[in-house]
């Protein structure tokens, strides 16, 4: 019988060191050696989540940590998230269920955080009565000294658990022996004897020339660098946030269709577009650049958090013009959540979901009109091509009802397993309110016939589900080799006192 293990959290001295594609692949480590792991990651701030199996909204890093785990998803694993709407504002989301608005000072205050962490608490003590152990994630900084009092994530979430933390710091962006040092000397002693190791992320070059940072690190800090993991771009594993998607630029390619994602303001759940990345028939890049568009083949409108503040600025940035100049031409345009709503004649706002604009006009591209609500609808579908096709799958996560303009015709898109009909077609423009759908072959396929003469290179062979699991293996391989692995063990079934 394997021992249980404690809770281990991924801690980060900052933003974007790789915490969560550590908590992924330590969730495939544990599953492999035997034991039944869960991620949990107490408050997420993203715009990428996904729909749980009962139909609640998560992150989407703790879904993919849950496939890395080999467990479905749900909304204990993540049952805080912030969805950003401006830079002051973001709609939150509790136990996968949205509860208002709020202001970024409002909600970070210290009054009125305990009815927050009671929840969180609680999700975490449902959580490890199902599994063990528990891969716990930290949010930006452990040393957030400013904000301890009324931090849900870090510090009083491990301490809740009975954690022991791991710290990660990322070499890549430089100042790694301040920001580690820096980190641990800011907590009080009490929390610092939580840290029961390091983790050296994203480092490039010959791992030997590290070897004297490893024992000066351990040295001053007083515990040992459990690993240093070198920096990797061929394991494919879903991102969290967008601040990469613009390096992926515009350049033709002989063979290849062109194919442009609209690089919204507020763009959410991008990690739809992952698999049109791998697929060599396509280039696929992300942009607002007005030429850059006007060259693609297919032009992809994303989900966004605040639809009407993004169609505004494609109005004022000459983006919208672009668009309806590229289908003129006869570029194909897909829309997908935000993007459907977008395509339409007219979103409007009457309940003041999203600000104070009670309509704007659409890009006109199909003839629906779109009304927000505060009722947001999450599930996960099966559904078919009305054209045909074997049953696809996908997830929906939206604000808002869209319909059909009275006396106008349009092509139904797809059809639901229930029998409801999604989205519509008109000629070369296409709108849906599934995520997801470009995680189905059949349906790339079907966007890409109009291109079919031009095509030099074959469809991918490998099932988007197997690819993701291999996908989980190799990065579990790579932290194998590079982290003590039987150190971590012990320090997880270490007795207390």
């Amino acid at each position: 019988m394997k021992p249980r293990l404690h809770p281990v959290m991924l801690a980060g001295t900052g933003s974007d060191v790789g915490k969560s594609v550590l908590a992924t692949a330590f969730c495939r480590i544990f599953l492999q050696d035997g034991y039944a792991p869960a991620p949990f990651k107490a408050q997420n701030m993203a715009l990428n989540s996904y729909a749980t199996p009962d139909g609640l909204e998560i992150g989407r890093a703790q879904a993919v940590q849950a496939e890395a785990a080999g467990v479905p998803c749900h909304t204990d694993m993540n049952p805080l998230l912030l969805k950003p709407q401006s830079d002051h504002t973001s709609q939150v989301v509790l136990n996968g269920r949205p509860i208002g608005n709020q202001d970024a000072y409002d909600y970070f205050r210290k009054e009125g955080r305990e009815p927050l962490r009671a929840a969180v608490n609680a999700a975490y003590d449902r959580l490890a009565v199902r599994f063990n152990p528990i891969v716990m994630e930290g949010a930006g900084s452990l040393a957030e000294i400013n904000l301890r009092d009324s931090d849900l994530v870090n510090i009083p979430m491990a301490r809740h658990a009975g954690a022991d933390i791991l710290l990660v710091g990322d070499i890549d962006r430089g100042g790694v022996f301040a920001s580690v040092y820096g980190s641990l000397m800011l907590l009080p002693p009490e929390d610092r004897a939580l840290v029961k190791g390091i983790i050296i992320n994203k480092f490039r070059g010959d791992l030997r020339l590290f070897e004297e940072g490893r024992r000066m690190l351990k040295e001053r800090c007083g515990i040992p660098v459990l690993g240093v993991v070198p920096y990797f771009d061929d394991i494919h594993i879903e991102a969290e946030d967008s601040v990469a998607l613009s390096g992926k630029s515009f350049h033709a390619e002989q063979g290849k269709v062109n194919l442009a994602v609209v690089l919204l303001r507020h763009i959410s759940n991008f990690t739809d577009f992952d698999a049109l990345e791998r697929d060599e028939r396509i280039h696929l890049y992300y942009t607002d650049n007005v030429d850059e568009l006007s060259r693609a083949d297919i032009i992809l409108i994303p989900g966004s958090k605040s639809t009407i503040d993004d169609l505004l600025t494609l109005r004022r940035s000459g983006v919208a013009e672009a668009i309806l100049h590229a289908a003129r031409r006869g570029a194909t345009v897909l829309g997908i959540c935000g993007g459907y709503q977008m395509m339409g004649s007219l979103v409007s706002d009457p309940d003041h979901v999203e600000g104070p604009a009670e309509s704007v006009p659409g890009l006109g591209l199909l003839p629906v009109e779109t009304a927000l609500t505060f009722e947001k609808v999450t599930r996960q579908v099966c559904f078919t091509l009305t054209s045909g096709s074997p049953e696809l799958a996908g997830y929906e996560i939206h604000m808002g009802r869209t319909a059909l303009l009275p006396g106008a015709k349009a092509t139904v898109l797809n059809r639901l397993a229930d029998g409801a009909e999604d989205g519509f077609r008109v000629g070369n423009c296409l709108g849906t309110y599934i995520h997801g759908i470009l995680d189905n072959p059949s349906f790339i396929d079907y966007l890409l016939q109009p291109f079919a003469d031009r095509l030099s290179a074959n469809a991918p062979s490998e099932d988007p589900r197997v690819f993701k699991e291999r996908q989980y293996d190799l990065l579990a391989a790579h932290v194998r080799k590079y982290v003590d692995i039987p150190a971590i063990y012990r320090i997880l079934t270490e007795e207390r006192k």
